[in-house]
Parts: structure tokens; C-alpha cells; sequence
């Protein structure tokens, strides 16, 4: 217990100043008693002459004049002769000393003692004895009289002497008290983990040029051991030149910097290296002493824990250095276009110059507003930023990382300027829209946000980009060469380009805006979920086909146009004529000629016999996952199966009249240009991920499968036969004599066109390309007629194809030789059976090659034998009556009324060009 009853431990206990025998870790138990607290009259006089001393310690018991003080002694009444100090272990003394070493007692001087068996001496302070007036006491044998104040000098020497032993004893006690908070504070700061840098995801195009670097913080983390040592070099030289050779805090540099700062000079702040990472790795900002206190622990124990180099490479990969830029490795790209990781020496690698620039501008790297200082970027402040990178330079010198002969040949470096905006790898334009489908495929390959938001990742795509170029240019209204340029602003077209071969997605054109609507893939991008679609009209018909040939339906089958629906409706062929349709034959039209012309009625038979879920199933099979129903949610197709098929789609299905995704329609078009072989359609080509402590390269490459046959080959070089003569009618033939395929499509709006389609490609890429409303449906026009999608849509078709094949230098590749597959007399064909062909009559002028001149006698037998009623009553108007005038060319729907009227009203069908 201490003198106010409280506890102590020994490590606690009170030091009497000058003793040298007592520390905070000896052990003096044993010379301690427990004491009690001050007796009421503890600061009075006691009677019989006693002096009474503050404080009640036993001192065991002596005669007057004879101090036996024998293990505890009682300070706090005393006999004459006898002074009780605290609790002090004291050994024994002669008469008229008191035995406490060579202590001042209160006001009482008590000669000398010898403190058990050493001959140390000590001076005890203890609180001074007021003696009221007319009292007198003796302590140590003798005494002053009390009567009035005591003025001689040498009880100012004894006051004076008290003060400062007092205050010596503050001191102590403060001291202890100091080193005790500081170990405890010392102790209470935690080391934090290392800080893992935000660093941004690098997006690049098939051919290894970035597209853009995704993130908010510019920065690539390098390992340290592949750093270029004169970049660390550098950087110590201009942030803290000793930081080799201090332990996370530089005493001299804060002398200095205190100094400096005292007389007037710039105002340092001496954090080292050390210190700086401790501030950004702890998240220390406030401005206070505690903050500087915990900064200089945390740099201690960083410096326990990690060498110099794992250090400076924490440092390194941390800093900001200007102009969006984190981290040195960004910098260094940023600024001069170099690798910190190229080795000294070799080409491109950063040199001592360099180094400098970029070191010197850690200090401050952006103008403070207003007035302020403007920083040391050397595109802000070139003055000021050679001046910082003089005195780099020469800090290199000094600590001899650099020699006389490079410092005397230093040149400043130039600097790439500022990037202007919109000028760099920003993802603000048409390409920014395939950002959100990289995200939504690393998401497939397990890679979640957050590991996406901490960056580090190396993505490069499948979009190459002279074939991006090519879409672009093809389909934006921004583009002065796009058939689009003269389109009104609430036109928007989508341009879809896919590697057949292996489903990579070659370019995408979907929009001007990154952040608007994506018009190819109706990805939400924030939720990256399918959002919308388009009606594909009569492109949807490839699937219808090939379902159709897949139940041994043939090309020359036949199919009745006049039927009605089961409902009594007629099929729309978007208003044609009955006349005007199949040349007249629209009770048996063949399905390869419908296919051409895009009748509706047809492939509404075969989805009625077939049964409309094979239909849907052979779309599933080319690529397509999602369909719309005129009303309720979107349907997708994956999760699904006939019976909720048959609930939200018609047999209208098979000519397209439900909203599909156009990316997902152009996977399906690529199926069936590669002859059925179906391949996943993606926008990753790998993903590379940087381990940013041991700089270990993981590649993580999508699992893309192997393609996958989904129709039978011999059945698609039937269907890939008919494509092309579709190419051939509607006058889209490539440069150069290029074999392609293709099928047009329109769907209506408001008695219009609505949704325009060209779909179909060469061997080396399939071609998607849609036209409609930007935001809303519009009623689409090219010039004053209804827009079609053998219109505009096939044109920028044929000009991204075009564009595409000379910038690759694809050789002309031509498709399979064609093999008709089928049965002709299908049994699910409605055609009915066309009249007989006309018997072939003899011309009578050929019979009488003279007539025109002398006449013919008509009632010869030759001209009334072997076909009675040929010539009708022999006049020579019978020849116009007969089979050749009344006959089929005519009034059959043949070569005049089917012939023109039929490629006039080519793009009048509802789900057709």
C-alpha cells in the first residue's frame, strides 16, 4: 500500500532521488510494512517536544536519543531524537542520528545514517513540518525554535533544496509514469496487414492493344524483386535519402526538419518512407500529435517485420504520382511510356533521369487550388519539377547511386503530355458497350465484383479491331460513309460480327453510348441482366427451316396460300395480292421460291404440323436462350420446355413475330453458317491475374466447349444453297465475287415496318444487322417507302462485310456444293394439285405458211382432223381462244402477273424483306 492506503507494486512503489540501490525491478518486499492511513494530527505538532512528520510508518522502538530502527519504522509521531520517514527499510544508528540513510525530513535536518550496510547517501523529501508559533522541536537530537519564520540562509538553502527535490521527485514520477503510458501505447498499436492496392483491370483487343483500363484507382502493382532498382534509387533520394540505413524513423531528419521549421525555413515534416506507407497502411489522416505518435510506432514495427526492399516495394506500388496515376508502374506508363519492370539497361528501360522525374514529383503531384504551389508535374510546373529533380539527382550522387559521369551528363527527360479528354483508352464510345458482357463472362468464370473491383486482371477480348472499326463504321449515324447518316436521330441500328468457327465475337456495334441502351445484347449495365429484344421477322425463318428439314421436309414441297387460319384468319403476307403471290400459283407454291419471296404462309403450316416447339427447339439449338411473349415476362428457353412454350408462343413463332436478343439471333445466324456446328457465342479470349506479392502469372482462360453439331450437315448445304440465291435476288452480292448467304426480315408496327433484319455471313464471319427505333419503335422509312430489310439493313450488311474481309485479308472461301435433302410428297405439305399443263396446239400459220397471203382453207382436213373444236368454227379468231392465250402464261399467274407483280411487292410481306 502506498502512504494513501492504496496499493502499489513493487515496479510502482516511490524511489527516494539519489538512491542507487533502488530500481524499478528490485525487490523490496521485504522492507516494506503495511502502514495506515495519516492519523488526524499528522501535520500537527506533537506534544513532549515531538516533531511530527508527515506520513505513519513503524520503526520499530529506541530510546530518546537513540534511533533503533530495526526493519519498518513509524513515521508520523516521532520521540526528541528520533525521525520516522514513509515505510524505509533502515539498519541500525547511534544515539542522536536517525537512521534513514542521509535524509532532509520535512524541515528537520537529520544528519547522516547508514542505510543498512551501504554507505550511500540519499535525501528523502517529505512534505515540510509547519511549526505553529511558540512551539519548538528538535529533530535528530537538536532544533530551531519555532518562534516566527526562519530567515537565515541556510533555511532558504534547506526551502530551495526542497523545491528541487520535490520537483526532482515530479520529474521521476512523470518519467515513470511516461515510460509506463509508452509501452502500453507502445503495445496498444497494432501492425497492420499489408494494404492491398486497388489496381485497375486491363481490357485489351484480340490483337494485345488496350481498349481501356476499368477501375477507380489508374494502378498496376508490380512485385518488388522486379522493380528497376535505380527507379527505388531514386525515389529514396528524393523522400527520405537515409531511409537504408535508419529503423522506420530518422531522428536526424526530424532535428533537421524542427530546426528548419523553427528558424524560419520551409516547413518539413521528416515522415520517412517508412512512415508515409505507415500513414496510408493504418489510414491515418487526422492532423494531431496522436496521429504522428501511433505513424512513428506502426514505421518501428513495420520495420521489425518487413526488410527495406519489401518495404519500398509496398511504397512504390501505393503512392500517387499525378494525372490519375497510382503506383509507380502506371506512372512510368504514363509518363514516359516504360515498364519499371524492363531491367536497367536493357532497351526501353527507365534510366536514372527518368527515374528522377517521377520521384520528384511524389512530394506533390497535383496544384493546390487556388494560388497554391502548382506541384511538381512537369506538364503543371516545369520549373518547379526540374528544380525538385536537381536536388534528386543530386541526392543520387551523394549516396553514390549514381556517378559523377551520369550526374555530369543529366539531361531532363521529356514528359508524353496530358492526355486530352475523351482522347485515351475511356470506354465512352460504341466499344465501352462490350465492357458490361467481359463483365458478365468473368462473372460466369467465377470471378465475383469485388475480385473484379480490385483490379489486377488482364482481360483481353475477342473483339479485333478492324473488324470493330468496320461495324462501326457501318452502322453509326456518326459514320458519314454508314447508310445510317442520313437516317433520323430516332433510328438505331445494331451490327453483330461472330467467328463462326469458334463463336468469338469479332465486332460489336450496339450504340454510341457506353452507359445507354445496349441495342445488340439488351444488357443492363448495372444488373448485366437481358433487359428487352427485337422481332426478327422473317430471319426467324432459318429455324423454322431447319426444323422443317429435320422432319424430311423438302424444298419442293408445295404449299396452299388460300387456307385460312383455324381461326378463319387469313395469313397475312403484309397485304400482297393472292394474284400476286408465287406467280399465281399460290395454291401450290413451292417452298424454296416462298423461302426466297418470304411468304408467311408456309412456315405457318409447318410450325401447325410439325407442332411449333420443334420450331423453338431447333432455336434453341442455333443459340437462341430468350424469347418474349406478346404479353408476361420473358421467357427463357433454357429452363423451359415444350409445355410452357406451347402456352406463350403461336404458331406465328415460325415467321417471327416474338422478341428474341439480337446477340442471341446472331449466334443462332453463325450455327448455321458454319453448317450446324453450333459454337458458344464469347467476348473473352483469356483473363491473366497478377499475383501482386510473388508477380506469378495465372492464366484463366474461359471454358469454352467444343462446337457442337446441332443439324445435319447435308441438310445445311441445302439450306446454305437457298441463302444464297437470296444474296443474288436482292442485289448484295460482295467484292470480288465473295460467296455469301443471307435471309432478310421485317416485322410491322402501326401498318408500317417496325423491326428490319439482314442476317447471314461468308465462311470467315457471320453478319447480324438490325435496324429499328432508338428507345421507342418508329415507323421506318427509306425515303418515302416503308423501310425493309433487304434496304438499309442489307446495305450496311454488305459495307461491314465488305470492310471486314479486305482489312483481314480473308481469302475467298466458298460454301459446300449444295445437296437436296427431303421428301417432296411430305406428308405435312398442304399444296393442292395444279391444274394439268395446256396441250400444245399447232399453229396454223404453220400449217399454211402462205395464208397470211392467199388464205387458208379452214375446212380442210388438216385443220379439223386429230383436235375437234381447235379452230372453234374455223375463223381465224380461234387461234386466240385456244390453249396458248387462255392457257397458264396468262391468266395462270405465270410470267406477267407473277413476274413483276412479284418483285414489286418482294418486301409488302408481314414477316418478309
Amino acid at each position: 500500500m502506498n502512504s494513501y492506503g492504496d496499493p502499489q507494486s513493487s515496479r510502482a512503489r516511490a524511489r527516494v532521488p539519489g538512491s542507487a540501490s533502488s530500481t524499478p525491478d528490485d525487490d523490496q518486499s521485504s522492507s516494506y510494512s503495511a502502514s495506515a492511513r495519516p492519523a488526524p494530527d499528522a501535520y500537527r505538532r506533537g506534544a513532549g517536544g515531538r516533531a511530527s512528520v508527515g506520513g505513519s510508518a513503524s520503526v520499530g522502538s529506541a530510546t530518546p536519543g537513540r534511533a533503533s530502527v530495526a526493519g519498518s519504522a513509524s513515521v508520523g509521531s516521532a520521540t526528541p531524537g528520533r525521525a520516522s520517514v514513509g515505510s524505509a527499510s533502515v539498519g541500525s544508528a547511534t544515539p542522536g542520528r536517525a537512521s534513514v540513510g542521509s535524509a532532509s525530513v520535512g524541515s528537520a535536518s537529520v544528519g547522516s545514517a547508514r542505510v543498512g550496510a551501504a554507505g550511500a547517501s540519499a535525501r528523502a523529501a517529505v512534505r515540510p513540518v509547519s511549526t505553529p508559533p511558540g512551539d519548538e522541536g528538535a529533530i535528530g537530537g537538536g532544533g530551531r525554535s519555532g518562534r516566527g519564520k526562519d530567515k537565515s540562509k541556510a533555511a532558504k538553502r534547506r526551502r530551495r533544496t526542497n523545491i528541487l527535490t520535490a520537483a526532482a521527485a515530479v520529474m521521476v514520477i512523470l518519467l515513470g509514469a511516461g515510460v509506463v503510458g509508452g509501452t502500453y501505447f507502445f503495445d496498444d498499436v497494432d501492425l497492420p496487414p499489408p494494404v492491398s492496392e486497388e489496381q485497375s483491370n486491363v481490357i485489351k483487343y484480340s490483337t494485345g492493344q488496350t481498349i481501356a483500363k476499368l477501375g477507380e484507382q489508374n494502378r498496376t502493382v508490380v512485385p518488388e524483386k522486379d522493380i528497376n532498382k535505380v527507379v527505388e534509387h531514386a525515389v529514396a533520394a528524393a523522400e527520405d535519402k537515409n531511409f537504408y540505413s535508419h529503423h522506420g524513423i530518422d531522428m536526424k531528419g526530424i532535428v533537421r526538419a524542427a530546426w528548419n521549421n523553427f528558424t524560419g525555413g520551409a516547413t518539413q515534416g521528416a515522415s520517412t518512407i517508412t512512415q508515409q506507407y505507415a500513414r496510408h497502411a493504418a489510414d491515418l489522416k487526422a492532423i494531431s500529435i496522436n496521429r504522428k505518435l501511433r505513424e512513428a510506432v506502426i514505421a518501428r514495427k513495420l520495420e521489425s517485420q518487413y526488410n527495406k526492399d519489401q518495404i519500398m516495394g509496398m511504397y512504390l506500388n501505393y503512392i500517387y504520382l499525378g494525372e490519375g496515376r497510382y503506383g509507380i508502374e502506371a506512372a512510368a506508363q504514363g509518363y514516359f511510356g516504360k515498364s519499371v519492370k524492363t531491367p536497367a539497361g536493357q532497351k526501353n528501360a527507365i534510366t536514372a533521369s527518368e527515374a528522377a522525374v517521377l520521384a520528384s514529383i511524389i512530394k506533390q503531384p497535383e496544384p493546390e487550388p487556388g494560388n497554391g504551389h502548382k506541384g511538381y508535374d512537369p506538364n503543371y510546373n516545369l520549373t518547379a519539377a526540374k528544380d525538385r529533380w536537381e536536388y534528386t539527382m543530386k541526392n543520387m550522387l551523394e549516396m553514390k547511386w549514381i556517378t559523377q559521369a551520369e550526374y555530369d551528363a543529366r539531361k531532363y527527360p521529356k514528359v508524353k503530355p496530358i492526355a486530352k479528354a475523351g482522347s485515351s483508352t475511356a470506354t465512352s464510345g460504341p466499344v465501352g458497350v462490350v465492357m458490361r458482357h467481359v463483365r458478365a463472362e468473368l462473372a460466369e468464370m467465377g470471378i465475383s465484383q469485388q475480385e473484379f473491383d480490385k483490379g489486377g486482371l488482364t482481360v483481353t477480348t475477342t473483339i479485333n479491331p478492324a473488324v470493330q472499326k468496320a461495324a462501326e463504321e457501318a452502322g453509326s449515324r456518326k459514320s458519314e460513309t454508314s447508310p445510317m447518316n442520313s437516317k433520323p436521330a430516332t433510328y438505331q441500328a445494331a451490327v453483330i460480327g461472330i467467328d463462326p468457327k469458334t463463336g468469338a465475337v469479332l465486332g460489336y456495334y450496339a450504340g454510341d453510348d457506353a452507359n445507354g441502351l445496349d441495342y445488340g445484347g439488351y444488357m443492363d449495365g448495372q444488373t448485366l441482366k437481358i433487359t428487352g429484344g427485337q422481332s426478327p421477322g422473317s430471319t426467324f425463318k432459318l429455324y423454322t427451316l431447319a426444323a422443317a428439314l429435320k422432319e424430311d421436309i423438302s424444298f419442293k414441297t408445295t404449299w396452299d396460300g388460300t387456307k385460312l387460319r383455324p381461326n378463319g384468319k387469313k395469313i397475312s403476307n403484309a397485304g400482297a395480292e393472292d394474284s400476286a403471290v408465287c406467280k399465281g400459283k399460290i395454291k401450290y407454291c413451292d417452298l424454296e421460291f416462298a423461302t426466297i419471296k418470304s411468304y408467311n404462309f408456309p412456315f405457318y403450316w409447318i410450325a401447325d404440323g410439325i407442332g411449333r416447339e420443334k420450331v423453338i427447339q431447333a432455336a434453341v439449338d442455333a443459340g437462341v436462350e430468350h424469347m418474349f411473349p406478346d404479353k408476361g415476362p420473358m421467357v427463357d428457353l433454357t429452363k423451359t420446355d415444350a409445355t410452357t412454350w406451347k402456352k406463350n408462343f403461336d404458331n406465328e413463332v415460325a415467321f417471327g413475330q416474338y422478341r428474341v436478343v439480337p446477340l442471341e439471333h446472331a449466334t443462332g445466324v453463325a450455327t448455321i453458317v458454319n453448317g450446324g456446328v453450333r459454337n458458344n457465342t464469347h467476348f473473352i479470349k483469356e483473363v491473366r491475374k497478377v499475383d501482386s506479392d510473388t508477380g506469378k502469372v495465372t492464366i484463366i482462360n474461359k471454358q469454352k466447349a467444343a462446337g457442337k453439331r446441332v443439324f445435319d450437315e447435308a441438310q445445311m448445304s441445302n439450306l446454305q444453297g437457298v441463302m444464297k440465291e437470296i444474296v443474288d435476288v436482292d442485289e448484295r452480292d460482295l467484292k470480288g465475287g465473295r460467296e455469301s448467304i443471307a435471309k432478310s426480315g421485317t416485322w410491322e408496327f402501326n401498318g408500317g415496318s417496325g423491326d428490319t433484319w439482314f442476317a447471314g455471313g461468308i465462311p470467315q464471319l457471320a453478319a447480324t444487322v438490325w435496324v429499328g427505333g432508338k428507345g421507342n419503335k418508329v415507323e421506318l422509312k427509306d425515303g418515302k417507302k416503308d423501310m425493309f430489310g433487304a434496304g438499309t439493313p442489307s446495305k450496311i450488311w454488305k459495307k461491314f462485310l465488305d470492310a471486314s474481309a479486305e482489312a483481314m485479308k480473308w481469302d475467298n472461301e466458298d460454301f459446300p456444293k449444295r445437296v437436296e435433302t427431303g421428301n417432296a410428297d411430305s406428308p405435312y405439305a398442304n399444296g393442292q394439285e395444279p391444274p394439268p399443263p395446256p396441250v400444245q396446239q399447232p399453229d396454223p400459220n404453220q400449217q399454211c405458211p402462205l395464208g397470211a397471203i392467199f388464205g387458208c382453207d379452214n375446212n380442210q382436213p388438216n385443220n379439223n382432223g386429230g383436235t375437234p373444236g381447235t379452230n372453234n368454227g374455223g375463223n381465224p379468231g380461234g387461234n386466240n381462244n385456244g390453249g396458248n392465250n387462255n392457257g397458264g402464261n396468262n391468266n395462270g399467274g405465270g410470267n406477267n402477273n407473277g413476274g413483276a407483280g412479284g418483285n414489286t411487292n418482294l418486301p409488302t410481306t408481314q414477316g418478309g424483306d
